[in-house]
């Protein structure tokens, strides 16, 4: 079953411009010290690197029926990525314990996660899934 979904879309130019005057209080304050190393690892995308994963924190907040409110921080959610580039979105202090709350007993919570940029745009989808424990991931090509 689906517990929350939510989707933002964000400004790489303005990403930009907040990386510009703020710097490192901005990056320290958003972002974890994966995210950062992320981002310096893709010096031709930095911005449009941090800009997806401002979309993807404001998405998850959505998602998680918060908004930026209620005690998350925004470190609370962090993305990185599988071998595979599949990004995914991790959640610790009062993200995590949100999650937990809103997650049925006898469920897991799964968070789904997808990136996309487009200069200057940088968007997000966050959709978090309760899946009853037990059962398998792809039920696809069943009758």
């Amino acid at each position: 079953m689906i517990l929350g979904i939510g989707s933002d879309l964000a400004s790489i130019e303005r990403i930009t411009a907040v990386l510009d005057r703020h710097g490192a209080r901005f990056r320290d304050r958003v972002f974890t010290v994966q995210e950062q190393a992320m981002a310096d690892d893709r010096p031709r995308a930095v911005a449009a690197t941090y800009a997806k994963r401002w979309a993807a924190k404001e998405a998850c907040s959505k998602a998680l029926g918060t908004g930026l409110r209620m005690g998350i921080a925004w470190r609370d959610m962090a993305v990185s990525n599988l071998g595979t580039g599949q990004p995914v979105m991790r959640l610790t202090g009062w993200a995590a314990e949100r999650l937990r709350a809103m997650t049925p007993p006898g469920h897991e919570a799964v968070i789904h996660v997808t990136l996309t940029d487009d200069h200057p745009w940088a968007q997000a989808f966050v959709v978090i899934e309760a899946r009853a424990f037990g059962v398998e991931q792809s039920r696809a090509g069943r009758a």
